[in-house]
């Protein structure tokens, strides 16, 4: 335990730790800023402030799916940098080894991906194109399609890491909900469209 002496205090650096994980947990459970600080005794204002002192971003909730990619660390890397709030990528081995789990196995992990991508406002998904068509037509919310080749793929491919990177800072930079209607945003769609190697999705572009 790391203990920092202040004047006349002794402060433990993880009491501290595990109260910030209950606040911002409780804050992501949807209670209000004016809740939380009761709960704790705390001021509002001060809430307020530790949500500013650790913001990455903000915009829309955004999911990042990739697979089967050779530079999967590195796709990884950028998302975390770029604040991503759920990433899926994996290369053809780890691919392999959850289609080789038992039947029932692979499909409740199935349904719990799908369930859980549902909640996302946009899913960037690079895979082959006939997956990228399944899944749009599975998703609620927009999807924003990397094209990796002709199904099916069976070996890694790589991503090109530089053009991803533009394509996630417009996609995050957008700071639209999710349309009810289903439509696109203008910035969605630029995105999706950069240089004619991106896909917004059929669903989304079909409602235009």
């Amino acid at each position: 335990m790391r203990l920092y002496r202040v004047g006349d205090k002794v402060i433990s650096r993880d009491k501290l730790i595990d109260a910030l994980d209950e606040i911002l947990a409780e804050r992501e459970a949807g209670a209000t800023q004016e809740e939380v600080a009761r709960s704790f005794g705390v001021q509002r204002t001060f809430v307020s402030f530790l949500e500013t002192l650790g913001e990455i971003r903000r915009g829309p909730r955004t999911a990042l799916v990739g697979f089967p990619i050779a530079n999967a660390q590195a796709v990884k890397d950028l998302a975390a940098r770029k604040g991503i709030d759920f990433v899926l990528v994996v290369s053809q081995t780890e691919r392999e080894s959850i289609e080789n789990a038992p039947g029932a196995d692979v499909f409740n992990r199935l349904l719990e991906t799908l369930a859980t991508l549902r909640d996302y406002d946009v899913v960037v998904l690079m895979a082959s194109d006939w997956r990228i068509g399944l899944i749009e037509k599975i998703l609620g919310a927009e999807v924003v399609s990397v094209p990796l080749g002709h199904s099916p793929i069976r070996e890694d491919v790589t991503v090109d890491v530089a053009e991803l990177e533009p394509l996630l800072d417009s996609v995050l930079a957008s700071r639209d909900a999710r349309p009810r209607s289903g439509r696109v945003s203008s910035m969605l769609r630029e995105a999706a469209e950069r240089a004619g190697r991106w896909n917004v999705s059929k669903k989304s572009s079909a409602s235009r």
